[in-house]
């Protein structure tokens, strides 16, 4: 089951940043596989409007992806990734457990108020999946970067079919590519720095959670299965962060202000448009 981490975890998680903090509730895996499918294929009420909803590629290029854009895209599941994903109700529950408002604590201090920047699901269909490009999570716009991811898989996530790859302790170089907008590495960058003996590969069992710096510099390939590899990738930052210079609208998960269940009731049905 999911734990709070310990001292001498944290000592590891701050040297290699990340690390596993075990496995969810089987049930409630099973109603995030559920629902999840159940968006992707329309069969099921949901607050599409409020949702970025972005097909797979067809050729593996990260490039070639589909449009993200708000709505339903069509019956599938071959979706890339759906976002937003803290105004649904099931989503909303784990992304909110008190595991995850303790990691946010001490990420960034007891007193804070944390938002989420995104709640994604993140998809590579059996035997399709896109390449995503080596990077460190930042994006420019921000006064100041959010710094922790919690991605849970849904699936198994193993090598062959496109698992996380890090090269531990690199979110200790500093930004390595400050001018890129979302943290994406050159191919000059990725060739010096992720070399074959850096990389570890994050393989993990359906519904392991492992928590991410997001200055860790990551990657994953396309998936070369027959099993899928589902996951949620959940982004908490700071409220107070500044976007562009005005304050965030980005939803409150922890602290003052922090949204209710039932207000996550309400906006979803409001918005269901399935």
């Amino acid at each position: 089951m999911l734990h709070n981490i310990t001292e001498a975890q944290w000592k590891e998680y701050d040297e290699v940043g990340y690390l596993k903090l075990g496995r969810m509730d089987g049930a409630q895996l099973k109603a995030m596989q559920d629902r999840i499918d159940a968006i992707m294929l329309g069969d099921a009420p949901a607050p599409y409007d409020r949702m970025l909803m972005q097909l797979d590629s067809e050729t593996g290029a990260y490039e070639d992806a589909g449009q993200q854009s708000k709505g339903h895209k069509g019956r599938t599941l071959n979706y890339r990734k759906i976002q937003d994903l803290e105004w649904d109700p099931t989503f909303f529950d784990y992304l909110t457990g008190s595991v995850f408002e303790d990691l946010c604590g001490r990420v960034y201090g007891p007193e804070k108020r944390v938002a989420v920047f995104r709640a994604m699901f993140m998809n590579k269909p059996a035997n399709k999946g896109t390449f995503l490009p080596w990077h460190q999570d930042r994006w420019t716009a921000f006064d100041r970067d959010p710094l922790l991811t919690v991605w849970t898989a849904m699936d198994p996530a193993t090598k062959e079919n496109g698992c996380v790859q890090v090269i531990p302790g690199s979110h200790r170089y500093g930004l390595i590519n400050p001018a890129h907008g979302s943290g994406f590495l050159s191919k000059a960058q990725s060739a010096a720095i992720c070399t074959p003996d850096r990389i570890v590969y994050v393989e993990l069992e359906p519904g392991e959670v492992v928590i991410l710096h997001n200055h860790l510099l990551h990657a994953s390939d396309v998936n070369r299965s027959s099993q899928s590899r589902r996951a949620l990738s959940v982004c908490y930052m700071d409220a107070d962060t500044l976007d562009k210079g005005e304050p965030n609208t980005l939803p409150v998960v922890f602290g003052r202000g922090a949204l209710t269940r039932a207000e996550i009731d309400a906006a979803a049905s409001a918005l269901a448009t399935a």
